[in-house]
């Protein structure tokens, strides 16, 4: 506890010596002019000495009014180690700002058609906002949606003509023709390179007579017989062609393809025939026999012009689908198609911006909250400029307040903690850790302060958008510790210089662990510092822990119930 002094009206009597009076000299004898300035300089001598008289009298008053001792009344004021708890809070100050806040302006220049809402008006996610017309921000986006669509295909192109580098067989079969082709060869787009026949299935064309129309028909089995091997194999028909095939005859006839497994034995331009077995058991045969066709033969080509960095070509040789043919190179195209893909990206930003920006016109409201501002021109028939700001949005009922804490308490800042909050005009709210930004601290005069941000509910809407708030929270705290009144723990040094932390405790033995200062004497007129052992009270040294404004924590050196010197009470009368 401070000293206090508590003055008293001091009475002062104050004696004052008579000083005899001076007689006055003798008026001169009458004398000539000459001696009339003589006898003035006597008067003024007599006048100084009188004068003179007064100030030391008066001099030796005020000394001794000025010199003279208080007579001091000193009372110990004792105090007690107790067992408590004690709290280390940290605190500081930051903003309030709305969790979420969307603004909405226009990119380009409209006529407003439709408004549905005002300033003030509570909304939510989907709700009408107003329509605005706008023909150049339609423009725009068709603008945008043609040039995403030209440079994709482009890409595409691209991309297709890399995949083309390697030729590939289109399905399995034959290489029944080859190109003379040796790597490092230059291929003009359009070369051939091979011919490939799909001879796992076979194909027979034959005519047979329009008086058989009835009795044939897709998928019927067909008996197919190849004399140069004597044998048949089973086939479907696979096509009915109603041509006119005019025989030698003048007989009309239609065609009917077969198609057939290959053995493995047959190949194209081997004479074949077949028949069909017609529902009454009866056979039917074409008109003449025919040659064996290729199910499908393709000539491939190059689709891109490139050098040949491998081939794979054999006549006669069989391959698969999927199977590479050639491989070309390029110098280009991977170049090309990067570059193409870099502006395929800039355009779709650019095509979902004009997307976004074209939904202005026609707004629903993006997030819950109340509108916070409008414009003036947001009426129908109002002419709203590019750029101008139509409607802000807030959602006040959650709100974020930025903190800073500085490295000295940071460590004791976890996510979802608590952190008490008030304002200027007393209203307390209750913030939620939910943000710690160590990637942005600051540093500043040896101390670093991270950003923090906090939560807070706040359906009253009692919390405003940029007020500024006092934070506080428990940095640190112990229970059932000893706790002693802060002005009780003196700082000294010991005879070896070194400052210790102590506490004057009262004892009728002196301890053990007592520090030995040296108390200087108190002098007449002087305050005591520290209070003597003939009072009972000895130094001890203690070891403190945590402090708030009134205690500190003693971790070491007393066990409590310790009757303490806390100060003294002075008490001061003027004599």
């Amino acid at each position: 506890m401070p000293e206090t002094t508590t003055p008293t009206t001091p009475e002062v009597t104050a004696t004052q010596t008579a000083t005899p009076p001076v007689a006055p000299p003798k008026p001169p004898a009458p004398k000539q002019n000459g001696r009339k300035g003589h006898a003035k300089k006597i008067r003024n001598r007599i006048l100084g000495v009188i004068t003179l008289a007064l100030v030391i009298v008066g001099g030796y008053f005020l000394f001794q009014f000025l010199t003279a001792q208080d007579e001091i009344d000193s009372q110990l004021f004792p105090g007690a180690a107790t067992i408590g708890t004690i709290e280390s809070r940290a605190q500081g100050n930051g903003m309030a700002r709305a969790k979420e806040t969307a603004a909405i302006t226009l990119s380009q220049g409209g006529t407003v058609q439709k408004v549905f809402v005002q300033s003030g008006d509570i909304v939510t996610v989907g709700q009408p906002l107003y329509t605005i017309s706008s023909p150049e921000a339609e423009e725009v986006a068709d603008l945008a949606k043609q040039k995403l669509a030209d440079l994709s295909a482009d890409l595409t192109d691209l991309i297709e003509k890399r995949n083309n580098l390697t030729i590939r067989a289109p399905f399995s079969g034959k290489l029944v023709e080859v190109s003379d082709l040796n790597v490092d060869d230059k291929l003009a787009e359009g070369s051939a390179v091979a011919t490939l026949a799909n001879d796992k299935q076979l194909k027979l064309s034959l005519y047979f007579s329009y008086a058989y129309e009835n009795d044939i028909h897709v998928g019927q089995t067909v008996s197919v017989s190849i004399p140069t091997v004597m044998n048949t194999y089973d086939g479907t028909v696979d096509e009915i062609n109603k041509v006119s095939y005019i025989s030698p005859e003048g007989a009309v006839h239609f065609e009917v393809v077969i198609m057939f497994e290959n053995p493995g034995t047959l190949t194209a331009e081997m004479d074949a025939s077949a028949f069909i077995t017609a529902d009454d058991d009866t056979f039917i045969f074409p008109y003449e026999n025919s040659k064996l066709e290729y199910s499908e033969v393709r000539e491939i080509t190059c689709e891109v012009a490139g050098p040949i960095l491998s081939e794979n070509l054999l006549r006669y040789g069989n391959v698969k689908a999927g199977d590479a043919l050639v491989t070309l190179g390029s110098d280009t195209i991977d170049t090309d198609i990067r570059a193409k893909q870099t502006e395929v990206d800039a355009a779709a930003e650019t095509y979902t911006e004009s997307q976004k920006a074209l939904g202005n016109f026609n707004a629903v409201a993006p997030i819950d909250g109340r509108i916070t501002s409008a414009s003036p021109l947001l009426v129908e028939g109002g002419e709203i400029k590019a750029g101008e700001t139509v409607i802000v949005i807030s959602n006040t009922t959650n709100m974020l307040v930025d903190i800073t804490v500085d490295d000295r308490n940071i460590s004791f800042v976890k996510p979802n903690m608590t952190v008490e909050l008030s304002d200027w005009n007393g209203n307390t709210f209750m913030g939620i850790v939910s943000a710690i930004d160590t990637g942005n601290a600051e540093s500043n005069n040896g101390m670093t302060s991270y950003p923090v941000s906090l939560s807070v509910e706040n359906a009253s809407g009692a919390l405003m958008d940029g007020a500024w708030l006092d934070y506080s929270f428990v940095a640190s705290q112990s229970n059932d510790c000893v706790l002693v009144p802060m002005q009780s723990v003196r700082y000294v040094s010991d005879e070896n210089g070194e400052t210790n932390s102590v506490i004057f405790i009262k004892s009728d033995v002196k301890p053990e662990n007592i520090v030995e200062l040296d108390i200087p004497p108190v002098g007449p007129g002087e305050t005591p510092t520290y209070p003597s052992q003939e009072d009972g009270y000895y130094p001890v040294p203690v070891t403190t822990g945590l402090s708030d404004n009134y205690n500190v924590e003693i971790t070491s050196g007393l066990v409590g119930g310790e009757e303490l010197f806390i100060s003294y009470i002075v008490e001061n009368s003027w004599g």
